[in-house]
Protein backbone atom coordinates (compact mmCIF):
# COMPACT_ATOMS: atom_id res chain seq x y z
CA UNK A 1 0.00 0.00 0.00
CA UNK A 2 1.41 3.41 -1.01
CA UNK A 3 1.91 6.21 1.49
CA UNK A 4 -0.94 8.15 -0.13
CA UNK A 5 -3.34 5.23 0.18
CA UNK A 6 -2.26 4.55 3.77
CA UNK A 7 -3.00 8.14 4.70
CA UNK A 8 -6.51 8.01 3.32
CA UNK A 9 -7.10 4.58 4.86
CA UNK A 10 -6.06 5.91 8.27
CA UNK A 11 -8.32 8.96 7.90
CA UNK A 12 -11.23 6.76 6.82
CA UNK A 13 -10.67 4.41 9.77
CA UNK A 14 -10.55 7.33 12.21
CA UNK A 15 -13.84 8.67 10.82
CA UNK A 16 -15.44 5.22 11.09
CA UNK A 17 -14.42 4.93 14.75
CA UNK A 18 -15.58 8.50 15.43
CA UNK A 19 -19.01 7.75 13.94
CA UNK A 20 -19.14 4.42 15.78
CA UNK A 21 -18.35 6.17 19.07
CA UNK A 22 -21.15 8.68 18.51
CA UNK A 23 -23.59 5.88 17.64
CA UNK A 24 -22.56 3.89 20.71
CA UNK A 25 -23.18 6.93 22.92
CA UNK A 26 -26.84 7.05 21.85
CA UNK A 27 -27.37 3.30 21.53
CA UNK A 28 -29.81 1.96 24.15
CA UNK A 29 -28.52 -0.92 26.24
CA UNK A 30 -31.88 -2.70 26.31
CA UNK A 31 -31.99 -2.50 30.10
CA UNK A 32 -33.49 0.97 30.45
CA UNK A 33 -36.33 0.95 32.96
CA UNK A 34 -38.76 3.86 32.46
CA UNK A 35 -40.71 2.79 35.57
CA UNK A 36 -37.78 3.87 37.76
CA UNK A 37 -37.99 7.36 36.29
CA UNK A 38 -41.76 7.71 36.39
CA UNK A 39 -42.70 10.94 38.23
CA UNK A 40 -39.08 11.35 39.30
CA UNK A 41 -36.34 13.83 38.54
CA UNK A 42 -32.66 13.50 39.37
CA UNK A 43 -31.49 17.07 39.87
CA UNK A 44 -28.62 19.09 41.25
CA UNK A 45 -29.29 21.07 44.43
CA UNK A 46 -27.50 23.03 47.15
CA UNK A 47 -27.90 22.55 50.90
CA UNK A 48 -29.01 25.77 52.61
CA UNK A 49 -29.96 24.35 56.00
CA UNK A 50 -29.39 21.14 57.99
CA UNK A 51 -30.94 19.59 61.09
CA UNK A 52 -28.94 16.80 62.77
CA UNK A 53 -31.10 16.43 65.90
CA UNK A 54 -32.27 12.95 64.91
CA UNK A 55 -28.75 11.60 64.36
CA UNK A 56 -27.31 9.27 67.02
CA UNK A 57 -23.69 8.21 67.36
CA UNK A 58 -22.82 4.69 68.50
CA UNK A 59 -19.03 4.50 68.54
CA UNK A 60 -17.87 5.02 64.96
CA UNK A 61 -21.37 4.48 63.55
CA UNK A 62 -24.02 7.17 63.04
CA UNK A 63 -27.67 6.31 62.43
CA UNK A 64 -30.88 8.29 62.06
CA UNK A 65 -32.29 10.83 59.64
CA UNK A 66 -30.73 14.14 58.69
CA UNK A 67 -33.28 16.79 57.67
CA UNK A 68 -32.19 19.14 54.89
CA UNK A 69 -33.46 22.22 53.14
CA UNK A 70 -32.33 22.38 49.51
CA UNK A 71 -32.48 24.80 46.61
CA UNK A 72 -33.00 22.95 43.32
CA UNK A 73 -30.56 24.06 40.62
CA UNK A 74 -31.80 22.06 37.63
CA UNK A 75 -34.91 20.34 36.31
CA UNK A 76 -38.49 21.57 35.97
CA UNK A 77 -38.53 23.01 39.50
CA UNK A 78 -35.25 24.93 39.28
CA UNK A 79 -35.08 27.66 41.91
CA UNK A 80 -37.60 26.03 44.25
CA UNK A 81 -36.78 25.31 47.89
CA UNK A 82 -37.66 21.82 49.14
CA UNK A 83 -37.29 19.79 52.33
CA UNK A 84 -35.41 16.51 51.94
CA UNK A 85 -34.28 13.62 54.09
CA UNK A 86 -30.95 11.82 54.31
CA UNK A 87 -31.32 8.44 56.01
CA UNK A 88 -28.18 6.97 57.63
CA UNK A 89 -28.18 3.17 58.01
CA UNK A 90 -24.97 2.76 60.01
CA UNK A 91 -22.98 1.60 56.97
CA UNK A 92 -19.88 3.80 56.65
CA UNK A 93 -19.27 3.07 52.98
CA UNK A 94 -22.82 4.08 52.03
CA UNK A 95 -23.79 6.78 54.54
CA UNK A 96 -22.95 10.46 54.06
CA UNK A 97 -23.62 13.55 56.15
CA UNK A 98 -24.23 16.80 54.30
CA UNK A 99 -23.25 20.30 55.39
CA UNK A 100 -24.49 23.73 54.40
CA UNK A 101 -23.28 24.65 50.92
CA UNK A 102 -22.81 21.06 49.71
CA UNK A 103 -23.92 20.18 46.20
CA UNK A 104 -26.33 17.25 46.32
CA UNK A 105 -27.83 14.86 43.78
CA UNK A 106 -31.49 14.98 44.78
CA UNK A 107 -34.26 12.61 43.71
CA UNK A 108 -37.49 14.59 43.46
CA UNK A 109 -40.81 12.73 43.48
CA UNK A 110 -43.48 14.65 41.55
CA UNK A 111 -47.24 14.37 41.32
CA UNK A 112 -48.91 12.37 38.55
CA UNK A 113 -49.56 15.60 36.68
CA UNK A 114 -45.96 16.69 37.20
CA UNK A 115 -46.90 20.14 38.45
CA UNK A 116 -45.66 19.91 42.05
CA UNK A 117 -43.05 18.24 44.25
CA UNK A 118 -44.38 15.57 46.62
CA UNK A 119 -41.12 14.60 48.31
CA UNK A 120 -37.35 14.82 47.92
CA UNK A 121 -34.46 12.62 48.96
CA UNK A 122 -30.78 13.53 49.13
CA UNK A 123 -29.13 10.69 47.23
CA UNK A 124 -25.43 11.58 47.32
CA UNK A 125 -22.89 14.34 46.85
CA UNK A 126 -23.17 15.81 43.35
CA UNK A 127 -19.95 14.96 41.51
CA UNK A 128 -20.92 15.04 37.82
CA UNK A 129 -19.62 18.57 37.24
CA UNK A 130 -16.25 17.71 38.81
CA UNK A 131 -16.03 14.54 36.72
CA UNK A 132 -16.68 16.53 33.55
CA UNK A 133 -14.03 19.07 34.51
CA UNK A 134 -11.48 16.30 35.15
CA UNK A 135 -12.33 14.64 31.82
CA UNK A 136 -12.04 17.98 30.00
CA UNK A 137 -8.63 18.68 31.58
CA UNK A 138 -7.46 15.19 30.65
CA UNK A 139 -8.64 15.67 27.05
CA UNK A 140 -7.08 19.13 26.74
CA UNK A 141 -3.72 17.96 28.07
CA UNK A 142 -3.74 14.85 25.90
CA UNK A 143 -4.59 16.71 22.70
CA UNK A 144 -2.40 19.69 23.57
CA UNK A 145 0.62 17.52 24.21
CA UNK A 146 0.26 14.86 21.50
CA UNK A 147 -1.79 16.69 18.84
CA UNK A 148 -3.57 14.43 16.38
CA UNK A 149 -2.17 11.35 18.12
CA UNK A 150 -3.61 12.64 21.39
CA UNK A 151 -6.99 13.11 19.71
CA UNK A 152 -6.88 9.52 18.44
CA UNK A 153 -5.88 8.29 21.90
CA UNK A 154 -8.84 10.18 23.40
CA UNK A 155 -11.14 8.72 20.75
CA UNK A 156 -9.92 5.19 21.50
CA UNK A 157 -10.46 5.84 25.23
CA UNK A 158 -14.08 6.88 24.65
CA UNK A 159 -14.73 4.04 22.19
CA UNK A 160 -13.38 1.45 24.64
CA UNK A 161 -15.43 2.83 27.55
CA UNK A 162 -18.62 2.81 25.45
CA UNK A 163 -17.91 -0.67 24.04
CA UNK A 164 -17.62 -2.05 27.56
CA UNK A 165 -20.76 -0.25 28.78
CA UNK A 166 -23.02 -0.52 25.74
CA UNK A 167 -21.94 -3.89 24.31
CA UNK A 168 -20.11 -6.14 26.78
CA UNK A 169 -22.17 -5.54 29.93
CA UNK A 170 -25.56 -5.99 28.14
CA UNK A 171 -24.24 -9.19 26.53
CA UNK A 172 -23.19 -10.53 29.93
CA UNK A 173 -26.55 -9.64 31.47
CA UNK A 174 -28.36 -11.42 28.64
CA UNK A 175 -26.48 -14.63 29.41
CA UNK A 176 -23.95 -14.75 26.56
CA UNK A 177 -20.79 -16.73 27.27
CA UNK A 178 -18.67 -14.35 29.43
CA UNK A 179 -15.39 -15.77 28.11
CA UNK A 180 -16.31 -15.47 24.42
CA UNK A 181 -18.02 -12.08 24.76
CA UNK A 182 -15.21 -10.58 26.85
CA UNK A 183 -12.46 -11.97 24.64
CA UNK A 184 -14.24 -10.63 21.55
CA UNK A 185 -14.61 -7.13 23.02
CA UNK A 186 -10.98 -7.09 24.17
CA UNK A 187 -9.80 -8.04 20.66
CA UNK A 188 -12.11 -5.44 19.09
CA UNK A 189 -10.99 -2.59 21.34
CA UNK A 190 -7.31 -3.58 21.16
CA UNK A 191 -7.51 -3.57 17.36
CA UNK A 192 -9.19 -0.16 17.31
CA UNK A 193 -6.67 1.35 19.73
CA UNK A 194 -3.58 0.09 17.94
CA UNK A 195 -4.75 0.91 14.42
CA UNK A 196 -5.97 4.36 15.47
CA UNK A 197 -2.61 5.22 17.01
CA UNK A 198 -0.32 3.55 14.47
CA UNK A 199 -2.46 3.36 11.35
CA UNK A 200 -2.26 0.49 8.86
CA UNK A 201 1.47 0.00 9.30
CA UNK A 202 3.84 -2.86 9.97
CA UNK A 203 4.43 -1.53 13.46
CA UNK A 204 0.69 -1.64 14.14
CA UNK A 205 0.35 -5.16 12.76
CA UNK A 206 3.26 -6.43 14.87
CA UNK A 207 1.89 -4.80 18.02
CA UNK A 208 -1.60 -6.10 17.31
CA UNK A 209 -0.35 -9.64 16.66
CA UNK A 210 1.62 -9.63 19.89
CA UNK A 211 -1.31 -8.18 21.85
CA UNK A 212 -3.81 -10.73 20.57
CA UNK A 213 -1.39 -13.56 21.30
CA UNK A 214 -0.72 -12.20 24.80
CA UNK A 215 -4.42 -11.80 25.59
CA UNK A 216 -5.06 -15.31 24.30
CA UNK A 217 -2.37 -16.74 26.57
CA UNK A 218 -3.68 -14.76 29.54
CA UNK A 219 -7.20 -16.04 28.87
CA UNK A 220 -5.99 -19.63 28.72
CA UNK A 221 -4.02 -19.22 31.97
CA UNK A 222 -7.03 -17.64 33.67
CA UNK A 223 -9.25 -20.54 32.61
CA UNK A 224 -6.80 -23.24 33.72
CA UNK A 225 -5.71 -21.78 37.06
CA UNK A 226 -9.16 -20.35 37.76
CA UNK A 227 -10.43 -23.94 37.69
CA UNK A 228 -7.79 -25.16 40.15
CA UNK A 229 -8.14 -22.16 42.48
CA UNK A 230 -11.86 -22.98 42.91
CA UNK A 231 -12.80 -19.35 43.54
CA UNK A 232 -16.54 -18.61 43.23
CA UNK A 233 -17.68 -15.68 41.15
CA UNK A 234 -19.45 -14.31 44.21
CA UNK A 235 -16.06 -13.18 45.52
CA UNK A 236 -16.51 -10.02 43.45
CA UNK A 237 -18.28 -7.11 45.13
CA UNK A 238 -21.95 -6.68 44.08
CA UNK A 239 -22.00 -10.16 42.51
CA UNK A 240 -24.57 -11.40 45.02
CA UNK A 241 -26.64 -8.30 44.36
CA UNK A 242 -26.93 -9.46 40.75
CA UNK A 243 -28.41 -12.75 41.94
CA UNK A 244 -30.82 -11.05 44.31
CA UNK A 245 -32.14 -8.87 41.47
CA UNK A 246 -33.25 -11.99 39.60
CA UNK A 247 -30.20 -12.67 37.40
CA UNK A 248 -29.78 -16.26 38.57
CA UNK A 249 -28.96 -17.38 35.02
CA UNK A 250 -25.57 -15.67 35.11
CA UNK A 251 -22.37 -17.72 35.31
CA UNK A 252 -20.57 -15.60 37.88
CA UNK A 253 -17.45 -17.78 37.89
CA UNK A 254 -16.91 -17.28 34.15
CA UNK A 255 -17.53 -13.55 34.54
CA UNK A 256 -14.86 -13.50 37.26
CA UNK A 257 -12.43 -15.31 34.93
CA UNK A 258 -13.16 -12.86 32.11
CA UNK A 259 -12.42 -9.95 34.45
CA UNK A 260 -8.89 -11.30 34.89
CA UNK A 261 -7.86 -11.05 31.24
CA UNK A 262 -9.83 -7.83 30.68
CA UNK A 263 -7.84 -6.23 33.51
CA UNK A 264 -4.53 -7.46 32.07
CA UNK A 265 -5.32 -6.56 28.42
CA UNK A 266 -4.16 -2.95 28.69
CA UNK A 267 -0.78 -3.84 30.16
CA UNK A 268 -0.31 -6.62 27.60
CA UNK A 269 -1.03 -4.16 24.79
CA UNK A 270 1.46 -1.66 26.24
CA UNK A 271 4.26 -4.22 26.33
CA UNK A 272 3.54 -5.40 22.78
CA UNK A 273 3.52 -1.80 21.56
CA UNK A 274 6.82 -1.03 23.32
CA UNK A 275 8.58 -3.98 21.68
CA UNK A 276 7.10 -3.33 18.22
CA UNK A 277 8.00 0.37 18.33
CA UNK A 278 11.55 -0.35 19.51
CA UNK A 279 12.13 -2.91 16.74
CA UNK A 280 10.71 -0.50 14.17
CA UNK A 281 13.19 2.17 15.32
CA UNK A 282 16.08 -0.31 15.16
CA UNK A 283 15.09 -1.28 11.62
CA UNK A 284 14.93 2.37 10.53
CA UNK A 285 18.46 3.00 11.78
CA UNK A 286 19.86 -0.35 10.62
CA UNK A 287 17.91 -1.33 7.48
CA UNK A 288 20.24 -4.25 6.70
CA UNK A 289 19.68 -6.03 10.04
CA UNK A 290 18.62 -9.66 9.76
CA UNK A 291 15.82 -11.50 11.52
CA UNK A 292 17.98 -13.04 14.24
CA UNK A 293 19.59 -9.73 15.19
CA UNK A 294 16.25 -7.91 15.19
CA UNK A 295 14.72 -10.55 17.47
CA UNK A 296 17.72 -10.21 19.77
CA UNK A 297 17.23 -6.44 19.85
CA UNK A 298 13.57 -7.01 20.74
CA UNK A 299 14.63 -9.31 23.58
CA UNK A 300 17.07 -6.70 24.90
CA UNK A 301 14.24 -4.16 25.01
CA UNK A 302 11.88 -6.72 26.57
CA UNK A 303 14.10 -7.47 29.59
CA UNK A 304 13.73 -4.09 31.39
CA UNK A 305 10.11 -3.70 30.21
CA UNK A 306 9.17 -7.03 31.77
CA UNK A 307 11.06 -6.13 34.93
CA UNK A 308 8.90 -3.07 35.58
CA UNK A 309 5.55 -4.08 34.08
CA UNK A 310 5.13 -7.20 36.20
CA UNK A 311 5.37 -5.08 39.34
CA UNK A 312 2.90 -2.61 37.83
CA UNK A 313 0.08 -5.12 38.17
CA UNK A 314 1.13 -5.87 41.75
CA UNK A 315 0.82 -2.18 42.62
CA UNK A 316 -2.50 -1.87 40.77
CA UNK A 317 -4.20 -4.79 42.49
CA UNK A 318 -2.62 -4.41 45.94
CA UNK A 319 -3.67 -0.77 46.17
CA UNK A 320 -7.35 -1.69 46.16
CA UNK A 321 -6.84 -4.23 48.97
CA UNK A 322 -4.74 -2.14 51.34
CA UNK A 323 -7.50 -1.87 53.96
CA UNK A 324 -8.01 -5.64 53.90
CA UNK A 325 -4.31 -6.28 54.47
CA UNK A 326 -4.32 -3.76 57.33
CA UNK A 327 -7.23 -5.58 58.99
CA UNK A 328 -5.45 -8.93 58.70
CA UNK A 329 -2.25 -7.51 60.17
CA UNK A 330 -4.09 -5.70 62.98
CA UNK A 331 -5.75 -9.00 63.96
CA UNK A 332 -2.48 -10.94 63.71
CA UNK A 333 -3.93 -13.37 61.13
CA UNK A 334 -1.41 -16.07 60.04
CA UNK A 335 -0.15 -15.81 56.44
CA UNK A 336 -1.42 -19.29 55.62
CA UNK A 337 -4.96 -18.18 56.49
CA UNK A 338 -4.63 -14.90 54.61
CA UNK A 339 -3.62 -16.49 51.32
CA UNK A 340 -6.27 -19.19 51.61
CA UNK A 341 -9.02 -16.59 51.93
CA UNK A 342 -11.01 -16.61 48.70
CA UNK A 343 -10.84 -12.89 47.90
CA UNK A 344 -7.10 -12.73 48.62
CA UNK A 345 -6.55 -15.85 46.49
CA UNK A 346 -8.60 -14.12 43.77
CA UNK A 347 -6.17 -11.17 43.79
CA UNK A 348 -3.21 -13.57 43.70
CA UNK A 349 -4.76 -15.16 40.63
CA UNK A 350 -5.36 -11.72 39.08
CA UNK A 351 -1.78 -10.58 39.68
CA UNK A 352 0.13 -13.72 38.72
CA UNK A 353 -1.91 -14.60 35.62
CA UNK A 354 -1.70 -11.02 34.37
CA UNK A 355 2.03 -10.88 35.07
CA UNK A 356 2.56 -14.25 33.39
CA UNK A 357 0.85 -12.87 30.29
CA UNK A 358 3.16 -9.85 30.32
CA UNK A 359 6.26 -12.01 30.62
CA UNK A 360 5.23 -14.13 27.63
CA UNK A 361 3.95 -11.35 25.34
CA UNK A 362 7.32 -9.58 25.22
CA UNK A 363 9.40 -12.39 23.65
CA UNK A 364 6.47 -13.44 21.44
CA UNK A 365 6.12 -9.90 20.06
CA UNK A 366 9.89 -9.71 19.54
CA UNK A 367 9.81 -12.92 17.49
CA UNK A 368 6.76 -11.79 15.49
CA UNK A 369 8.42 -8.43 14.82
CA UNK A 370 11.74 -9.98 13.81
CA UNK A 371 10.00 -12.17 11.25
CA UNK A 372 7.44 -9.68 9.90
CA UNK A 373 9.67 -6.62 9.69
CA UNK A 374 12.48 -8.37 7.85
CA UNK A 375 10.20 -10.51 5.67
CA UNK A 376 8.22 -7.49 4.45
CA UNK A 377 11.22 -5.20 4.13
Amino acid sequence: MSTHNKRYSNIAFTLIILISTILLSVLPTGFENPILLRNKEHVKSTVIKTNNDDLNNYGVVTVGTQDLQLVLESGDFKGDTVDAHNVLLGQKKLDKIFAKGDKVLTIVQTSDTGDKVISARADDHYRIHIEWILLALFALFLVGFAGITGFKALLSFLFTALALWKILIPLLLKGFSPIIASFGIVILTTTVIIILINGFSKKGIVALSGSITGVGITTLLALVFGHFFKIPGTVQEFSETLLYTGNTHLNLSDIFISCIFIAAAGAVMDVAMDIAAAQHEVLDNHPTINTKELIKSGFNVAYPVIGTMTTTLLFAYSGSFMFVFMVFMAKGTPMISIFNTNYIAAEVLHTLVGSFGLVLVAPITAIIGGVMYVKNR
